[in-house]
């Protein structure tokens, strides 16, 4: 069965047939597809287009393949062109002639633009879903390190000392983004194309208002063209999607680092690391750098439907085929890595001990050893330059500021008092960075309720 075949005198060519197909990958939108299908019927009945016991009739066949399909009594044949020619034909198979007057008032065209909507603002939500619970991980951790201090790092150099509780606590921030991005993709994904028709709608009196309230849309297009060639919302969860995997990405790059011997910072739980085939003493994270890896696929998926999209004429044309796959794999991808990046940080083990240490080295509170002058009347630049020739002594003698006898700190700067110490110590330099957005535990603990706040609220509004 083919819904275009009456045009055609010729039977097509079979390699043709099958490079055309799009059942293999397609066939997972047979909910959306059905379910669509029933609002439209629902509709074609309401406006006396097609009968009210047609209506019933498709409705209730509708239903049955649905609950065959999901029951796994009815597979879905791949010898089909696509999920829709397949459900139509099992429909007209099961009651005959009312199948055939589903698609009255309906193009393929609107009826896959509704099908990928109704199936990513599904998949928008669930990813959602995934994000809350990394995000609580995260901020649980925090919760329980928040005095745990460490290096902060740029250039990759030791800078200033923060906590483990505030480093992780930049990754939520992250996330939050991406959460609200996720959000907004959402709201430019709720609208609901069909009565599109092939471009240009339908001479029935079709009621769109009605299949979108059915369906449980927020809005409907507003150009026929547009509805049936716009894929931007697809490129734009693709686009989010990319931006979730650097984020992933970026968070574990610090984690490999911090599982080798020269940081020691974190160790993987057992049930989330590999070994090696000839090294017994490895253990790898191979789960963060499977995750890592995995960010190309979402960077591929979004240039590859901004690529198809790039030089497409109005309005439907064949290559937005291409569209599905590019977002279900970025689904998937993110379906599977979200949830296992949760689970590995949630079971990690973090090495307080080795991260002060580290915090100890590097003269990180150099900068606060310069703002103690600064405070005592010296200008920041006159500090900054005797905190570095001090610095350089350090490396010639061996030793790190905290080393130092109050006589070689006045071999400096006669500023220098008994309470040096005490303003660079580790400790000291955290706590007293008390602005918002700081290290320090005052600032952090209102970081963390506001996560909290953050957290309770999506989820409430999601149940």
């Amino acid at each position: 069965m083919k819904l275009w075949g009456g045009r055609f005198a010729k039977e097509a060519d079979r390699a043709m047939e099958q490079f055309n197909a799009s059942i293999a990958f397609d066939k997972r939108l047979y909910r959306q597809d059905i379910e669509g299908s029933i609002a439209h019927a629902s509709m074609l009945a309401k406006c006396g287009i097609i009968s009210e016991q047609d209506g019933r009739t498709i409705i209730e066949g509708l239903k049955n393949i649905l609950n065959d399909i999901e029951s796994g009594q009815l597979k879905i044949s791949e010898d089909i062109e696509d999920i829709h020619t397949f459900i139509e034909q099992q429909l007209t198979d099961r009651i005959g002639d009312a199948g055939r007057r589903l698609h009255t008032a309906r193009s393929r065209n609107d009826q896959i633009a509704l099908d990928m909507r109704m199936y990513m603002k599904e998949a928008i939500r669930g990813i959602q879903r995934s994000l809350l619970s990394l995000m609580q991980v995260i901020t649980d951790k925090a919760q329980d390190h928040i005095d745990a201090i460490m290096p902060g790092y740029t250039h990759m150099q030791r800078a200033q000392p923060v906590t483990l509780g505030h480093h992780l606590m930049a990754y939520f921030q992250m996330l939050k983004r991406d959460y609200e991005r996720l959000d907004d993709c959402y709201k430019r994904t709720d609208v609901m194309p069909l009565g599109s028709g092939a471009l240009a709608t339908s001479t029935y009196p079709v009621d769109r208002e009605y299949v979108a309230q059915q369906l449980g849309f927020g809005a409907i297009s507003e150009n026929s063209m547009d509805a049936v060639s716009d894929r931007d919302f697809a490129i734009e969860f693709c686009c989010c999607a990319a931006l979730i995997g650097m984020h992933l990405s970026r968070f574990c790059e610090e984690l490999v680092l911090w599982s080798s011997a020269e940081f020691n910072f974190i160790e993987m739980d057992d049930a989330f690391s590999t070994g090696s085939s000839i090294m017994p003493q490895k253990k790898n994270p191979d789960v963060a750098e499977l995750i890592r890896g995995k960010t190309g696929r979402l960077y591929g998926d979004l240039m590859s439907l901004l690529t198809v999209m790039k030089g497409l004429p109005l309005a439907y044309n064949k290559d937005m085929q291409e569209d599905k796959e590019a977002v279900f794999d970025a689904v998937d991808t993110l379906a599977i890595s979200i949830p296992i990046f949760s689970a590995m940080l949630d079971t990690a083990s973090f090495h307080k001990d080795a991260m002060l240490k580290a915090a100890q080295g590097g003269f990180t509170n150099a900068t606060d050893a310069a703002d103690y002058l600064v405070k005592k009347g010296m200008p920041f630049r006159q500090a900054h330059e005797v905190i570095g020739r001090l610095v350089v002594y350090c490396l010639d003698s061996g030793k790190d500021l905290s080393d130092l006898s109050l006589e070689e700190y006045r071999c400096f700067s006669d500023l220098f008092d008994e309470d040096v110490m005490q303003a660079i110590s580790l400790d000291t330099c955290v706590q007293n960075r008390k602005v918002y957005g700081g290290p320090s535990r005052q600032s952090l603990s209102v970081a963390i309720e506001h996560a909290k706040a953050f957290i309770r609220q999506h989820q409430n509004s999601d149940n």
